[in-house]
Parts: structure tokens; C-alpha cells; sequence
């Protein structure tokens, strides 16, 4: 084979061997399969070695999935350009029926020389291990409401009813602890999962400090602090936000952030026909879910709390204007939306989806102020001007105040 100038690279991973296909630059460049090689940093880095060697420029392609984004950090660290691209919007003809390794390869390929794939942002070695701390917390989270959904079934099923209204605060701990169950089978089943309870608790513990210790050096710091001025947000909430979805800088407006979390309304229009639906729920769920029960703390009157007065008072200026300008705006809009007749869980979507908007400009005011102090940078924040829409629902609860 000759000297050639370009060529792109599809690549179908998975845990073991990855299948690679090359498409040659132009429109009528060679499409072929090279085969299947090993998913190791050995294996891959052997393949771009021997495929750099007889063409100038290669752009390597993959979808993202499970085996995680260490190959797109290989392929940079030698040199060339890597796309990941989203699985859910990548070009599938409607009558395909047959899925191989060898096809996805091949099909990526071309599609990457057609420009007709969509990247998805890709984080850092640090940033993916703040994320990975932060669902670590969230699923623990999880594990401790199902411990506790257990216990609360079964108190209802031996016709255990708890007298007073707030749950598994000191004195409901206390109350379960009284219990006296008739049969020592029951005993030790009940025993067990208030011991699960235990461990959750603790283990949520021990994963909230080492946020909290990670926090002051990671590169997001600042962003973390200027989210916690929004009402709403505490600094688990903010970190979640953030880990999930980066520097938000890189939204060019609000509508894309809104986009990105999936908090904007479907639509199924033809003609004259127009037909608007739920929320498309199409991007980060983890991030839309935070934010939606963020949402949830504005249905009471605006106002600054005693444990929100220090962390409002560490944002920059701007920020706690914007913080308060959204709180009062939201606050107000959530009512006036209940007086209308809206369900509540569609009204605390409403909300989240311009409280998202606001939050992006709050944090994008934050890294202008720490952009500008950097030689070169380029302030790449949104200056639109935000809109009133309205969302279907997504339910979710909140705290009154964080």
C-alpha cells in the first residue's frame, strides 16, 4: 500500500477485542476491515503505530459505552484526534436487521469520514474520579431508601404504625429499636436490616467527607461554590452537577445546557398539526434528577437561611445578584404556576428546567471571573436572554432549604 494523506478509523470496542474498520479520506476512499485486535493499551497502541506510519492524519472513532474512555486518553497521549460519539445519535437505516461487530466498525468508519457523528464531552483522569466519588454516594443513597422502604413494609404488615409524621429522624430510629416482634425468626430478619440501615448511613457518611475533602483541589472548585449559591443546592448536590456535566463554559446558550439534562418539552409536529409532550428525558438523567429536586426547594418564599448565608457569601458578587435575582423569579413563578391549576411534580419540572438555565449562567459568570485572570483564556460564557417556558413533569422531593 502506498503513502496516503488521511484516513478514519471506526472502532466497535468491547472487554476483550476490538474490531476496527478504516475508510480513506475523500469520497471515494477505500472502505475496508482490518480485523479484530486486542483491547489492550499494548494491543491499540501496536495498531495506531502501524496505521500512522502509511497515512498523515487519522481520526479514530468509537461509540461510548461501557469499556469506559480510556482509549480515547491513549489515542491523544499519541498524538491524534479521537472522537467518542453518543450511541443514541448516531445515523441507523430503519431496515437494517442484522448487528455484527465487523458492520458497527465499518459503519462508523464511514460515518466519521461523512462528518455525521456527535461527541460527547470527555473527561479527565481527575474529573472521571470526582464523578465516580459522587455516583459512589448517590448509589449508596439509593441501597439506604430500599433498607429503609423494607423496614417501613414491613412495620405496615405487622400492623406497626408509626405515631408521628417525620420518619427516620432519632426518635423513629428509637421507636424501631422498642420493638418487640413475636417470633424469633422475625426478630432476626427485622435486626438485619436496621444493621443495613446502619451501614448505609455510615457508608454515605464516610463518601460525603471525602467529597468534601476532594472539593478544594479539584479544577471545578470554584464552579462547586458558585452553584451552592443557588437555592437548592448543597455542596453533594453541587458536586453531582458538576461532576456529571463538566465546565459548562462549553454550552454556547441555556437552551443547549436545558437540552444536555433532557428537561425540554418532546414534540411531534407535521402540517398544520402541532403536538407538544413530556419532557424528552434524553440527557444526563443523574444531573436532570439533582436539579429537579432542587427545583422542588422554591415552592416556599424567597428567602436566605442561616446555614445558605456562608455559602452564598463565598460566591463572587455577580453570582449571589444572579442567585437571588433566580430565587426570587422562581419562587414567584412556582406559585403563580399552582394557582393555574398545575400539578405540582409539573411545576417543580418548569422550574428545574429554567433554574437549569440560571444555573448555567451563574456558573459560567463564575469562570468568566476566574477566566479573566488567565492570560489567553477566552470567555466562552452565554449572554442570551432566558426564557419563561413551562415542562411536563418529572416527580421528585426536596429539601425546603439547603
Amino acid at each position: 500500500m502506498g503513502h496516503h494523506s488521511e484516513a478514519f478509523i471506526g472502532i466497535d470496542t468491547s472487554k476483550l477485542r476490538n474490531a476496527v474498520a478504516i475508510a480513506e479520506g475523500g469520497r471515494g476512499g477505500e472502505v475496508r476491515f482490518l480485523g479484530e485486535f486486542p483491547a489492550t493499551e499494548a494491543g491499540m497502541g501496536k495498531l495506531v503505530a502501524k496505521l500512522a506510519a502509511k497515512y498523515d492524519k487519522l481520526t479514530f472513532c468509537y461509540e461510548a459505552g461501557p469499556t469506559g474512555d480510556g482509549l480515547h486518553r491513549l489515542i491523544k497521549s499519541l498524538g491524534h484526534e479521537c472522537i467518542v460519539a453518543a450511541p443514541s445519535l448516531i445515523p441507523k437505516k430503519p431496515g437494517e436487521r442484522v448487528k455484527t461487530n465487523r458492520r458497527d466498525a465499518l459503519q462508523l468508519a464511514k460515518l466519521s469520514r461523512a462528518g455525521e457523528l456527535t461527541t460527547v464531552w470527555v473527561p479527565d483522569g481527575r474529573h472521571e474520579a470526582m464523578r465516580d466519588l459522587s455516583r459512589a454516594r448517590q448509589a449508596a443513597n439509593k441501597d439506604l431508601q430500599g433498607k429503609r422502604q423494607q423496614i417501613s413494609s414491613l412495620m405496615l404488615r405487622l400492623g406497626r404504625i408509626y405515631p408521628r409524621k417525620k420518619t427516620w429522624g432519632p426518635a423513629h430510629m428509637h421507636w424501631l429499636m422498642v420493638q418487640k416482634l413475636e417470633h424469633p425468626e422475625q426478630r432476626m430478619a427485622f435486626e438485619e436490616l436496621l444493621q443495613g440501615v446502619r451501614q448505609e448511613s455510615e457508608r454515605i457518611e464516610r463518601l460525603e467527607q471525602a467529597i468534601r475533602e476532594a472539593v478544594p483541589d479539584w479544577s471545578l472548585a470554584e464552579m462547586v461554590t458558585a452553584v451552592q449559591a443557588m437555592r437548592g443546592f448543597d455542596l453533594i448536590a453541587a458536586v453531582g452537577v458538576m461532576a456529571e456535566t463538566g465546565d459548562l463554559s462549553r454550552f454556547q446558550k441555556p437552551r443547549e445546557f436545558m437540552g444536555y439534562l433532557g428537561v425540554v418539552p418532546s414534540e411531534s409536529s407535521t402540517g398544520d398539526r402541532v403536538k407538544r409532550g413530556g419532557i424528552t428525558k434524553a440527557g444526563n438523567s443523574r444531573a436532570r434528577r439533582i436539579l429537579v429536586e432542587a427545583a422542588w426547594a422554591y415552592r416556599h418564599p424567597a428567602r436566605v437561611g442561616r446555614e445558605k448565608q456562608a455559602k452564598v457569601a463565598a460566591a463572587p458578587r455577580r453570582v449571589r445578584e444572579i442567585a437571588w435575582k433566580a430565587q426570587t423569579r422562581l419562587c414567584r413563578r412556582f406559585r403563580s404556576l399552582e394557582r393555574k391549576g398545575k400539578r405540582r411534580t409539573v411545576v417543580a419540572t418548569a422550574v428545574a428546567r429554567e433554574l437549569a438555565a440560571l444555573s448555567g449562567r451563574s456558573v459560567g459568570r463564575s469562570g468568566h471571573l476566574e477566566r479573566r485572570n488567565t492570560p489567553g483564556a477566552v470567555d466562552r460564557s452565554s449572554r442570551a436572554a432566558l426564557n419563561r417556558p413551562t415542562a411536563p413533569a418529572l416527580q421528585s422531593r426536596s429539601n425546603k432549604d439547603r
